[in-house]
């Protein structure tokens, strides 16, 4: 009772919101710095930003400049490459680190870091020619110089409006080749960072008569290049601030060097490493810690800005925030465990664990939201407040492609009835 008694008075100056991994949870030196950068980043400067970007439905380029300062734009590149060498696990918990801040700024990066962990360590870890893997040396030093040099920003346009981004068919977006390079045709809705990336990295189908999935090409995009426009209005429930606009491409010519991936190792990659499409889900890890911090922080009355009344008191109160917790940690745990099995070729039971940790992360994001709400109150819908708009930005995780509620919950089913290639008579 004592040690107990001693933590509520070390608590008394106010709430401190527990790192994004939890107490005591292993680290490394990079990932506690990283960490650490990322939440000064957010408390002072992502933070107050966010809801001018969420009102206006601006793209948050202010962040993007104290990301590139920060090297966090590098964060997966290579260190023989200029950047700071991150891997996997370490970017999933910074993402979730700067999305209890910004969900905007946090999904777009996403987006971004996800060029340089799929041309990088995701690469390294799937079969190529020695041919191939000569090619793949050679563009992403382009690449990965750009922007770890340059401090350049790769987009990541995935949707189509069909089935292919659920991986159930070719990309509609075709690729022909011609001397040099290749010309490039199709369109991309739902298209993040649509106007402040200088490169969008296009996975569209290689152009021949029996195409497939196998076909898949990985192309990085010039923004200005000609040929490639950006069109449409963005005004949405909720991530106003990633501007996804509609990007069309009319006999857009890139050259070979272009190429993110070698022809053919996109399919495999999609195959093998099935993490890769689990980037996403850490913004939302973010938004429910969020969500937590705020209630916790509004029912102690330490809201900066608002009269210091306490709802603390109240069994009703305290049972709605155990039930937040509950959800809290069991996300929390799952998010930690899929993300460090993340490889190529993981077990069945880890990929049937990463569809779930998914699925989990962005269901409770904003179910953990929907009981904050319900339990600040009325005050809590108020824009001048932060929850509704974490409110908003929780609910569009389970929409977003390739992983969405409903294809985990088929991907997890079919799976663990069948092995692979297994069919019913």
């Amino acid at each position: 009772m004592s040690a107990q008694l001693s933590a509520l008075r070390q608590s008394a100056a106010g709430y401190v919101p527990p790192p994004i991994v939890g107490e005591g949870f292993a680290l490394s030196d990079l990932q506690r710095e990283l960490l650490a950068t990322a939440a000064k980043l957010g408390r002072e400067k992502f933070a107050p930003r966010a809801a001018q970007y969420d009102r206006d439905a601006t793209f948050p380029f202010e962040n993007y400049d104290d990301l590139r300062a920060a090297g966090l734009l590098k964060i997966c590149v290579p260190k023989q490459h200029g950047g700071l060498g991150a891997d996997f696990p370490t970017y999933a918990m910074v993402a979730a680190e700067i999305g209890r801040y910004c969900g905007a700024t946090a999904l777009t990066w996403n987006m971004h870091v996800c060029t340089t962990l799929w041309s990088g360590i995701l690469a390294d870890e799937l079969d190529m020619t020695s041919e191939q893997r000569e090619e793949h040396e050679r563009h992403r030093a382009i690449h990965f110089g750009r922007i770890a040099r340059d401090g350049k920003v790769y987009a990541q346009p995935f949707s189509e409006g069909s089935a292919a981004a659920a991986g159930k068919a070719p990309f509609g977006t075709l690729a022909t080749k011609v001397d040099g390079g290749w010309v490039l045709n199709g369109k991309k809705i739902f298209a993040s960072l649509s106007g402040a990336a200088d490169y969008y990295g296009v996975l569209c189908t290689e152009d021949r008569p029996d195409r497939s999935m196998r076909d898949t090409l990985y192309m990085a995009v010039p923004a200005d290049a000609p040929g490639f426009t950006i069109t449409g209005e963005w005004d949405p429930l909720g991530m106003r601030g990633t501007v996804s606009r509609t990007l069309l491409l009319k006999d857009v010519f890139v050259s070979d060097d272009a190429q993110l991936m070698p022809r053919g190792v996109y399919y495999q990659a999609a195959s093998r490493w099935p993490h890769m499409f689990s980037t996403l889900s850490p913004t939302y890890m973010g938004l429910a810690q969020a969500a937590y911090d705020f209630t916790i922080q509004y029912l102690r009355g330490e809201i900066p800005g608002m009269p210091p009344v306490k709802r603390r008191m109240y069994p009703t109160k305290q049972i709605a925030v155990a039930e937040m917790r509950i959800k809290l940690e069991q996300t929390r745990a799952l998010f930690l465990r899929a993300t460090g099995e993340a490889k190529v070729d993981p077990s069945k039971d880890e990929r049937l664990r990463c569809y779930a940790a998914h699925y989990t992360i962005m269901e409770s994001a904003n179910d953990i939201a929907r009981l904050a709400i319900r339990t600040c109150g009325g005050q809590s819908m108020l824009k001048s407040l932060p929850l509704e708009r974490i409110y908003r930005d929780s609910r569009c995780g389970s929409l977003m492609l390739p992983w969405t509620a409903e294809l985990c919950l088929d991907r997890i089913g079919r799976e663990a009835l069948y092995e692979t290639g297994e069919v019913d008579d």
